[in-house]
Parts: structure tokens; sequence; C-alpha cells
């Protein structure tokens, strides 16, 4: 059967979803090199963070980079190939292997093995969106304040519990409420506009909808109209209250409430009185200036959508 992919990478993540990863990875390589044929998939395991960003980005012979394992190796190899001049940027996919799977709710990409890679072989890649703050790019979400501390303190969960999935997030998102509702200080310009000075308990700047394994922080979001949908939860707040706007928004219901406010730009411009939790594609990013901004267009993904 024709295939989309060409020549094609796959970088795999062995550790992803505490070591099932391997397995996955074994898999889509005998899935994806029977149907592509002999000499055109190269298998490249990670070993440790940052492995994928370097892999990507020395992919330019390639035809497509696949990435298998969860949001943050899929962020990796986002990073990579960003590094790469626009017209010599491989067509990108994913296997989703992990335990969020943020990007693949937003793409429609299965978390079974098998049917990803059946999906990624009958696919058509198609412009989509990234994201960029501080010189690194993301592919589905950025948040700081308490929703990016949930999601920190979820990971380390994962890492010392082995557990995952949606209830994780939600056991953490219980315990920040309740102890770590703190309203933070911001100052604001929405694609050069005037100054805007508030508080904060979350502040989410997204590509797609999707964070914290299928919360809809946005529901209207979408990766390729060219811009960044913005979801605010301005204080006052309290903790039962926060808990059920919290719980309304793992299906995008949140919206309703005062306290949410949605905007769209291209550019963001943010700043806090003191460095908050923040997170990019579920990994730390530090600061109290953060210059955000949309690059249309930017990877040609393969996807079902």
């Amino acid at each position: 059967m024709p295939t989309p992919l060409g020549k094609t990478l796959l970088i795999a993540n062995p550790a992803a979803q505490n070591g099932n990863g391997a397995a996955a990875a074994e898999r889509a390589a005998a899935l994806l090199g029977d149907a592509l044929g002999d000499g055109s998939l190269d298998v490249a395991p990670t070993r440790g963070p940052g492995e994928a960003v370097r892999l990507a980005a020395g992919a330019g012979a390639y035809e497509t980079v696949l990435a298998l394992g969860g949001d943050g190796i899929i962020h990796e190899a986002a990073n990579g190939l960003m590094q790469l001049p626009a017209g010599e940027r491989p067509a990108f996919g994913i296997v989703p292997v992990g335990s969020g799977n943020d990007y693949a709710r937003t793409l429609g990409v299965s978390t079974k093995v098998d049917e990803a890679c059946a999906q990624l072989l009958g696919a058509e890649a198609r412009p989509v969106d990234v994201g960029r703050v501080n010189g690194h790019w993301f592919v589905e979400t950025l948040s700081f304040g308490l929703d990016a501390a949930i999601a920190l303190d979820t990971m380390e969960r994962r890492v010392r519990t082995g557990r995952t999935g949606t209830v994780l997030y939600m056991e953490s998102g219980v315990d920040q409420l309740l102890h770590h509702l703190e309203p933070r200080r911001y100052r604001a310009s929405f694609d050069g506009g005037e100054t805007v000075e508030a508080e904060s308990v979350t502040f989410a700047v997204q590509i797609g909808p999707y964070y914290g394994g299928g919360f809809k922080i946005c529901p209207d979001a979408r990766i390729d109209d060219g811009l960044l949908d913005v979801c605010v939860a301005h204080p006052p707040v309290g903790a039962a209250r926060a808990l059920y706007i919290f719980l309304r928004a793992k299906g995008g219901k949140h919206v309703r409430f005062k306290q949410i406010e949605l905007r769209r730009c291209r550019t963001l411009h943010l700043e806090f009185d003191e460095a908050p939790p923040a997170q990019m594609d579920g990994e730390l990013i530090e600061g109290t200036s953060f210059d955000i901004a949309v690059e249309p267009a930017a990877l040609n993904v393969l996807a079902p959508f």
C-alpha cells in the first residue's frame, strides 16, 4: 500500500508510560517497517532528556519524523524540527504512548499503537501552528499558576507512584486547589496593545484545546487558525468554587463562569511579580517575563484530524 511517509525516522522513548515505550516502539517499528519497505525506516531510541531535540534537528535528510512516547518527547521532537529551515522540515507524526496524550487528542490519533500506525500510513500532512515562548516551542499548551503546578505535581506523582492517567491529574488538582490556591499578579499585553494588570489563579495559552490529560481548557482552540487561545481564571474564588470549576473544565463547561476570561491573540507579553509555576507541553519553564507568539503553519503534521 502506498504511504505518504517516505524515508522515515522513528524517535522512540523506551521509558514512556513506565517502560511500556520499549514494547510499543518494537511493535510500531515492525508495523511501519513492513509497510514502508526495506531501508525506509530508521529507529532511534532516546536515552535521556533532550536527546529527541538533537535527533529531530539532525533529521533534515528524512521525509518524515515520528515521535513515539508521551507529550514530553513530542515536545522535544517538535523543538528539534523547528531548528530546521521551514522548507527543510520533514513531516511530523506521533505514536502516542504517554499518560496525558493531549496532542494526540487534538490530532485525533489513537493511543493504541496498531491503530496509530495505520492512521499514519493513511494520513495526509497538514500545516498546523506552533507556539513560541522565550525561544522554546510548544505544540499544545503553555500555562502559569495553579494549572501548571498541577501538571508539574502530576509528573512528580507519576514518577513516584508509577500511576498514570487523568485520575492522577485530578488527584493532584484537588490537592493543589485545597492547599495552594494562590492568586498571582500579572501584566499582559495582547498583540502589542495596552498593558492589562490583574490577578490570576490560572493562565493558560493554548495552540490546541487540551491540557492535563484531556481537560478542555480552551474548547474552541484550533491548531491551524494562526491564533493563540488564552484562558485566564481570576480571583476571588474559594476552594469549593474553584474545585467545582476545575471539574467542569474536563468537558469545557468552565467557560460560563464569571471568573473565566477567554481571549485570542497572535502575540502576548506576560510578566508576573514573582516566578509562577509554569509548564509548556508538560515540561518545566522558569522565569517572570514571557514573550509568547504563534508561528502559523509551522509544521506539516500527519494525522486523521
